[in-house]
């Protein structure tokens, strides 16, 4: 039985790697078993606020980054909100693209 992984778990799993860190270093800076680190790194399980919160000063990094891809400096931001664009622009209407434009070129509308 395969379960498909979600945002949350790849990134989770990115970061270990990242940080050079195991599943079991991670569960215990966290303060959760190891049998919950590997559900949540599987995909399986997403932990509650306060378990999220803890797993992220752990990786030292944002509940926000874990559950959502919310870059965490501004390179990053960068290319999050390119990406954010590009993914929505057929959507978009004409006005909405206008007022892209312009918060790019740094015009005040009101």
């Amino acid at each position: 039985m395969s379960t498909e992984r979600n945002e949350f778990s790849i990134r989770l799993e990115e970061m270990l790697k990242a940080r050079n860190m195991t599943q079991k270093e991670l569960a215990k800076k966290a303060e959760v078993t190891e049998a919950a680190m590997s559900h949540y790194v599987k995909g399986d399980r997403t932990p509650r606020s306060s378990v999220l919160a803890r797993i992220a000063m752990a990786l030292d990094t944002t509940s926000e980054y874990l559950m959502e891809g919310v870059p965490q400096n501004y390179v990053d931001e960068i290319g999050y909100a390119k990406r954010l664009i590009a993914r929505n622009v057929s959507q978009m209407s004409n006005a909405e693209k206008r007022e892209i434009l312009s918060i790019l070129l740094g015009d005040e509308e009101g």
